[in-house]
């Protein structure tokens, strides 16, 4: 069964812990909506001052990002390649970090009240998976240290979603 744990307040050391934590409840599962599910409320418990956390999954054939697993309010469930903060990440590939969604060109406004956003691509064997979305009502939010360890994070999850399948 899993336990609260306490951070310690050093952010760096409490990202490995985190990162360990997701690998502890990751490990030997298959299922990618079971893995993404606890990826996205353990950075919800982990992360303070947000207000959405969760992944959008890449469907190639419509050419566009599909609503996953997350915890918050409702949010949009279509985005767009290349629209957005996250068709963004998509388009270029690398990580979105956004001091001021109101300054980012074609921002997606779901919620009213986000400020500021980080979205992490999840790309596996050089093919698109989607993305990690990270909202904060906080403007300027995310700094460095979190986009660093958020794509760890992003690392570790890419592993587990690599998983091969096995059929019973």
């Amino acid at each position: 069964m899993f336990q609260t744990i306490y951070y310690s307040g050093d952010k760096q050391k409490d990202y490995d812990l985190l990162i360990r934590q997701l690998q502890a409840l990751s490990d030997g599962e298959q299922d990618e909506i079971a893995v993404l599910s606890n990826a996205s409320a353990l950075l919800n418990q982990f992360l303070d001052n947000t207000n959405w956390v969760g992944f959008y999954i890449w469907k190639e054939e419509q050419n566009e990002l599909v609503l996953g697993p997350f915890q918050g309010l409702p949010a949009c469930i279509r985005i767009g390649y290349g629209k957005g903060v996250c068709g963004t990440a998509i388009l270029e590939k690398k990580t979105q970090l956004v001091a001021d969604v109101h300054q980012f060109p074609g921002h997606i406004a779901c919620d009213g009240d986000t400020n500021s956003e980080i979205v992490v691509p999840i790309i596996l064997d050089d093919k698109i998976f989607g993305v990690l979305d990270i909202d904060s009502p906080i403007h300027d939010r995310f700094d460095e240290t979190d986009r660093i360890y958020l794509e760890k994070f992003v690392q570790t999850l890419q592993y587990y979603l690599s998983v091969p399948k096995t059929t019973s």
